[in-house]
């Protein structure tokens, strides 16, 4: 049996420690456009902001992928899948044979039409490991103290994060009328948003970028309300897509993502996918989307991998998560949090910099909003998962010292076993 994994991230890597749990033989062969192979995505703002080293970056090494039988083919990119003949062809125009396949490809910046942007030097996205060595090296040759960032969700806050740690002033431009509009709501924001200014950070939000001046390099954004923002660094960040361009020929249906089943199998035979090219169901409300989030690309791949290998196991769906500490301030967000309509109860706390919101819908806790008090992240999550009813105690969510004593005997026991699967890292 010939397995190939495309792709190195949580869902690719996840994917190959199953299979090799139930084949110990098969061949795998691993293939990535990147020339790093087994880091961590998450940590790249980090390393730009000298908070890890290169060599905490990894979390599977290439020694370690050696030792259990893959060999590796790095900065080999797959520009098409050819199900008929069971091969996929990379750039070069090689021909790689397989048994069984895994599209595990990710997610590809999303960078809209702007006046003046196409070859301008000093504009990046920041998505991967050879992006921040990019920006460094830019940064560094250069002499940058100033630059813009389109975009406030999670990757454009965490890239200022790290460019503030070199001492570089940052504007946040974001369209939405607040940053991480998506997962908090106003107050949320608002908090983040003040600690950031603290630090020196401009936020500007309702505007985005229409033209960039420069010749040859950025030397200034103009915004769409008629400011002009002098800068020699523009980082783009307004989100990620599935990179299922490639694809469009191979007969795979696709619809925002992989349109895959409960055995992360696609439209075509024998061809697997996981991890943020694919769209699966959200357990709250059963539709349809992609939730580009680690833990469910390690669930998805893990899932891919068991069936590839011969297994049969399925994948129940996941929910939208993020967990990250911002301008010192730790937050959560968990599920469902901005929502609108009489059908759903809002229960918040706020007091200084801490801020609790809880969103319940049917006597269900469908999504939970953590801002300085994370403690308890884990509870709640399993309270979404499970869909627990929590009319009998629901009073009690926002209490400081909420726990497991309020839940009922059965569900304690589950969590206490470890039954109930929570997936917050």
């Amino acid at each position: 049996m010939r397995y190939v994994v495309i792709g190195s991230g949580p869902a690719g890597l996840n994917a190959i420690e199953a299979i090799r749990e139930l084949d110990k033989d098969g061949e795998i062969l691993l293939t990535t456009a990147e020339k790093y192979v087994g880091y961590s995505r998450p940590l790249i703002t980090y390393l730009l902001g000298r908070k890890v080293t290169e060599e905490k970056m990894y979390y599977r090494t290439e020694d370690y992928l050696k030792e259990m039988g893959v060999s590796i083919k790095p900065a080999t990119r797959v520009e098409r899948v050819i199900p008929k003949e069971k091969v996929v062809v990379t750039s070069t125009g090689e021909k790689i044979a397989y048994d069984k396949l895994l599209l595990a490809v990710g997610g590809k910046p999303f960078v809209p039409k702007i006046e003046g942007l196409e070859g301008k030097e000093g504009v990046f996205t920041f998505t991967t490991w050879e992006d921040e060595e990019r920006v460094e090296r830019y940064i560094k040759e250069n002499d940058v103290r100033e630059a813009v960032v389109l975009g406030g969700g999670l990757i454009g806050l965490k890239t200022t994060e790290a460019l503030m740690e070199l001492g570089v002033k940052v504007t946040i431009v974001e369209l939405a009328d607040r940053i991480l509009s998506v997962t908090f709501d106003k107050k949320a924001s608002e908090i983040i948003t003040n600690a950031l200014k603290k630090e020196g950070c401009d936020v500007i939000t309702n505007d985005t970028i229409v033209a960039v001046k420069g010749e040859g390099s950025v030397s200034s954004v103009v915004l769409k309300s008629g400011k002009e923002i002098p800068t020699r660094l523009l980082i783009i960040a307004i989100g990620v897509r599935p990179n299922v361009d490639f694809l469009k020929d191979s007969g795979i249906e696709i619809n925002r993502g992989i349109v895959v089943n409960e055995k992360m199998e696609t439209s075509e035979k024998d061809i697997y996918a996981a991890g943020d090219c694919t769209e699966f169901y959200d357990l709250i409300d059963g539709q349809r989307k992609t939730i580009a989030i680690w833990p469910v690309a390690v669930a998805q791949g893990r899932v891919a991998g068991y069936n590839m290998a011969g297994g049969n196991v399925r994948y129940p769906g996941g929910i939208p998560m993020n967990s990250v500490e911002l301008a010192g301030i730790p937050t959560i967000s968990v599920g469902h949090t901005n929502v609108e309509g009489d059908e759903y109860e809002i229960l918040t706390y706020e007091e200084g910099n801490t801020y609790k919101k809880m969103v319940i819908k049917d006597n269900k806790l469908i999504g939970a909003v953590l801002v300085n008090d994370i403690d308890r992240a884990g509870i709640y999550t399993g309270l979404i998962l499970q869909k627990l009813d929590v009319s009998s105690f629901k009073d009690k969510l926002l209490d400081e010292n909420f726990g497991l004593v309020y839940l009922p005997k059965e569900f304690r026991k589950k969590m206490l076993e470890g039954e109930v699967k929570i997936w917050l890292e």
